[in-house]
Parts: C-alpha cells; structure tokens; sequence
C-alpha cells in the first residue's frame, strides 16, 4: 500500500520513494512507489503530473488501490527515486477545488441548493447546483464566497472515527461509510473529498463565476478561482483596452462606445437596405423578358433581395422571372403571374439540382447547378407550362 504523502502535507512538492513495480502500459510504463506525494485523480480533481527522476510524469491514478504513475521511461525496481510535482499546476488545481468546496458550501448554506455534479477542466472549475438562481442571488453568492477567501479561514482535513462521522453533517453526493475524508473551510462548507486542498483559503486569491446557465432544472455554473482567476482578469482587461482604443473611450465606457456603434450600424443598416431596393427597382425597369421569361444572376442578395426582385419581376413579364445569387451554388426565387408554379417545383429542382417549394405564385430555394443548365431549366420547365 502506497503512503499518500499528499495527505500530511499538501504542500509537498518534492520526496523520495521507493520504486515497487514497473511495468508496461499503453505507449509507456506505469510505475506504482512505496510512497508518493502524486495525487491520483479523484474527487473531481486531475492525477498529478511532474517528473520521477527527471522522467515526465504523465499523469497518475488510482486502480484497485494501486497508485500508477504514468512515466515515459522504465524506471528501476527496487530503486530509490526523487519525485518532483509540477507544483503550479497541482497548486492551480487546489485554488480551483477549494474554491469549489466554498461556492458549493455557500450556496448550500444561502440558498438551499445541493451540488449535483462538479468537473475541473483547462483552467475552469463546473459547478452543477439543483435549484436555479437569480442574478442577485448570483452576485450574493460570488460576493459572499469570496468573503471567506478574503478573511483567510481555516482548512482542515481529517478522517473521523465511523462512530464520529455517523454524527457529523457533511455535504456528500453519495452515502459514505468507513473511512471517510473530510475538508472543512472554517464557517463555511463541511463535505466529504479524498483530494487536496489549500492551508488556508486565503491562498485561493479570489472566485469569478463567469458563467451560469439553466441545466436540467438547476443552475450550471463556471468558475475560475486562483491564478486561472488572475489570467481571466488580466485576458478581460487587455480585451477591454483593445476595444476601447478601437472606440475612441474610456475603458470603463466600452458599453456606451459598443451602443454607439450598434446605433450606427443599424442606421447604416437600413441605408443599405433603401439603397438596394433602390437598385433593384432601376435593374428590374432596364429589363427585357426573354421569351416571355426574366431570369437574373445577381451577386450579394439576401433572400428577401430574391423574393423582392422576383415578384416585382414578374410584373413584367408574361411567364416567369427566376432570379438567382451566389458563387458556387445559387439561392433562388422564381415568381408569376400567369404560371402555377407549386406543380413544377418537383421538375425544376431535378433538373437545376435543388432543393426548394412554394406556392402557385412563388418558390424558393437552392440549387447546384451552372448558369446555362439553370436557364435551360427555366425554358424547358416552365415555357412550356406557358403554352
């Protein structure tokens, strides 16, 4: 049975061990010590990763009691080795559980809610809570959570006996019996966790829940605590100095800056709109029907520029006028006066390779196939409906 250093000292970064067994697994080996300060995943927390004798660590876990250490080389059995914790990393994760452990016990504790589900995953910590919240409830808990950081309570970790813990109310996913690990965050959360965890929750640095959404008739929430709360921060500010220099204001008005121009686009917006209605209307009065028929290639227009440009077409001519945009493949609308269309939608997609329907005096759709096929298709599917 390996000695789980981790649980004296959560801290540790370095010691020695010795090597037990090592053996092959997947593309290397995995190496089980006679004592070892790697955390194997668990409890919502990634295994450990480092080096054991200057060989990459991969990551560790557990497999019926055996603690494995993934290694990229053999390492000797028998031998004694020094392991050393890629220690930023563990102790990112620590700041991410911890903090969990405190918006978990917060939100219990203000609102009633149960943690449901919980993953740490590239930096975020995901929360999933049974009871959906507010946005003020939200911003308490944010708020609240981030009290206890800043007041630097206690952590403490401890098995108690069975006739203890059978007495004690902890928060726990599952029923638990036996030789139960709890962590406890001074006024704050009691709950049952085999991971490790900060000395003191001044260490986490600060909580931002970045994101909350309904799930499955709760709340999910993202969090990122520590260092990954840091990084968020400093990411958030650069992006608002690059906007607001793209603004031309303060940083602390982006809002205002981005609501300007969303005004100004909108105006711009329907500018564009009057002027393309516009130039469709002098397209359509320069045209001449073929045959009795229009059909128009034009490039940028929009669905409703489709419809638009068939249907005032149409008023023009005594078959169809079949308007078409795009590079590629075509969006189209064919409209008529004086062709019942609905029946040769069927037709018409087969021969231009489309796809599309409508009603007797329009349809619309898409299609694959060149310029001459669409406007022999046009001819040949509905001249001779005309007739």
């Amino acid at each position: 049975m390996t000695e789980r250093l981790y649980y004296e000292d959560s801290h540790r970064q370095d010691f020695t061990a010795r090597v037990v067994s090592c053996r092959p697994e997947g593309t290397g080996w995995a190496a089980v010590l006679d004592r070892t300060a790697f955390f194997p995943e668990g409890g919502g927390q990634p295994g450990d990763t480092g080096t054991i004798n200057g060989v990459p660590v991969t990551d560790t876990r557990e497999t019926e009691g055996e603690i494995l250490h993934f290694v990229a080389a053999p390492l000797a059995e028998g031998a004694v080795v020094t392991g050393a914790l890629d220690w930023d990393r563990r102790f990112a994760l620590m700041q991410n559980h911890s903090g969990e452990h405190i918006v978990s016990g917060t939100a219990n504790r203000l609102f009633g809610c149960d943690n449901v589900g919980f993953h740490m995953s590239g930096g975020e910590v995901t929360i999933d809570l049974n009871a959906e919240m507010t946005p003020k409830q939200l911003d308490r808990l944010e708020e609240e959570a981030n009290r206890v950081v800043f007041e630097n309570r206690a952590v403490r970790t401890y098995f108690p006996k069975p006739e203890v813990l059978e007495k004690i109310r902890y928060r726990s996913k599952k029923e638990m019996t036996g030789n139960v690990r709890l962590v406890e965050i001074e006024n704050c959360d009691l709950c049952a966790c085999c991971a490790p965890h900060v000395n003191r929750t001044g260490e986490i640095g600060m909580i931002r829940i970045i994101n909350a959404m309904r799930h499955r008739g709760g709340m999910r929430l993202t969090a990122v605590c520590g260092v990954n709360a840091f990084e968020d921060y400093r990411r958030m500010c650069r992006a608002a100095e690059e906007i607001s220099a793209m603004l031309s204001v303060p940083r602390t008005e982006t809002v205002r800056g981005v609501s300007r121009q969303s005004e100004e686009l909108e105006r711009a917006k329907s500018e564009t709109a009057a002027l393309r209605r516009r130039l469709l209307e002098m397209k359509i009065a320069g045209m001449t029907p073929d045959g009795g028929d229009l059909v128009i290639f034009e490039q940028g227009l929009t669905g409703e520029d489709l419809r638009r440009l068939a249907d005032a077409g149409a008023d023009r001519c005594t078959g169809v006028c079949a308007a078409f945009s795009g590079g590629g493949g075509f969006q189209y609308a064919v409209a008529s006066r004086h062709v019942d269309l609905k029946p040769l939608a069927k037709a018409f997609n087969e021969l231009i390779e489309g796809r599309g329907g409508g009603s007797s005096s329009m349809i619309q759709g898409s299609c694959r196939a060149s310029e001459d096929t669409i406007r022999e298709a046009v001819a040949s599917v509905f001249g001779r409906a005309e007739e």
